[in-house]
């Protein structure tokens, strides 16, 4: 993975302006938020964040359970946050670690306080706006003991914007018999480069369900959200969905490690080199028992793409229960000849076939989103029959 030269982006004086409304965003605004999954109006949602640029220019919260600001206010609010800021990732890990507490834009802090189960969704956004441009935000997600929430996260260039630099910073706390769906969508364009640095820690009973979805071309991302267990009977699953066009380069995965008993994780991707490069890495760790961990890793190339799966297995007592399946390849000939048998040309057959590859189905996502991201699905056959 090439290093981004974060001299070429401008990571001071690019601020927004407040929004009391979301509706009251441009039209091609609200058209690229939705293709990440983020909605203008708020009549479905519980919560919603939104950051442009280096500005955090609209935040609300519709129910009295969750609370979410923007983190500078919550920093100040909460002592600095002791209990959680820079608690579960280093600030001199990487030079992109470095960067954004040096200078922090902003980012969520979302709450959501002990036993509520808060049914629509709570959205954020983080928007590149302008051109070059450098965000650096910091999130933190805290849910109660017996709570329950799903968080959709859309990361999108504006209209018209091809090139920034995201540096991104989450930690996530899911305390004891709390639940957190966590889907995350991004929506960038072919010059931005992406670096998140992600991680999680589980208490006892808890689950941590996580969806990724990359369909749109980026140039090239990093990311390796890792999550601990620490508590009995915890559960964490993730789902990753995952398009490389040509000129994207991608070095993904997810890692999870148990160290309590009763532990259970999942790890599953689908992912397309049409053109660009996958490394597609994951890591389960297993250190108490009773213990099951199971790593997926499909892959279809289209054309001169390129993927490595790299799975991990790591048991470090005697009755760990870990098991992992990869395999990489291209769309097989007799699937499209048994289409094409029933009438389907070779396009709609290879599209039919791809279709079903990328199902986000499993994910249980929201009508809406399932809506957009079978939207991008159908953009992107469209794109590559061309």
């Amino acid at each position: 993975m090439s290093k981004v030269d974060l001299s070429e982006f401008k990571f001071d004086g690019l601020t927004q302006e407040s929004l009391a409304d979301l509706r009251d965003l441009s039209e091609e605004d609200k058209d690229q938020m939705l293709m990440s999954g983020v909605v203008s109006d708020m009549e479905m949602r519980s919560a919603s964040y939104l950051q442009m640029d280096q500005s955090a220019v609209h935040c609300q919260s519709n129910n009295d359970d969750v609370e979410i600001m923007d983190i500078k206010d919550a920093l100040e609010k909460y002592d600095g946050l002791k209990e959680y800021f820079w608690t579960l990732i280093d600030k001199d890990k990487d030079e992109y670690t470095r960067a954004a507490h040096e200078n922090l834009h902003g980012g969520y802090f979302i709450r959501v306080k002990a036993g509520a189960k808060v049914e629509d969704p709570i959205q954020s956004c983080l928007m590149l706006k302008s051109e070059q441009v450098g965000q650096n935000v910091h999130n933190i997600v805290v849910i109660e003991e017996g709570a329950e929430a799903h968080i959709i996260t859309g990361c999108s260039v504006a209209h018209g914007t091809s090139s920034g630099a995201h540096l991104g910073i989450s930690e996530f706390f899911v305390k004891k018999n709390a639940s957190l769906t966590f889907t995350m969508v991004h929506n960038w364009g072919e010059s931005v480069s992406v670096r998140p640095r992600s991680a999680g820690v589980v208490e006892e009973g808890g689950k941590f369900l996580s969806n990724y979805v990359l369909l749109q071309p980026v140039k090239d991302l990093q990311m390796y959200p890792s999550i601990v267990m620490n508590g009995p009977h915890s559960v964490a699953r993730f789902n990753s969905v995952i398009m490389a066009p040509k000129g994207a380069h991608l070095d993904m995965g997810n890692r999870v490690i148990m160290n309590a008993p009763d532990t259970r994780c999942e790890i599953i991707a689908r992912t397309i080199a049409a053109g660009g490069t996958i490394i597609n890495r994951g890591h389960i760790g297993a250190n108490s028992v009773p213990s099951k961990g199971h790593l997926e890793c499909q892959g279809l190339i289209l054309g001169d793409g390129r993927i490595w799966a790299i799975p991990e297995l790591d048991g470090s007592a005697e009755g760990v229960e870990l098991s992992h399946e990869a395999s990489v390849g291209k769309i097989a000939q007799e699937e499209i000849e048994y289409l094409m048998a029933r009438g389907l040309d070779e396009d709609e057959a290879t599209s039919t076939i791809v279709r079903g590859f990328l199902n986000t189905d499993i994910m249980g996502l929201p009508a809406r989103l399932q809506k957009a991201i079978d939207k991008q699905i159908e953009e992107l056959q469209a794109s590559n029959a061309m």
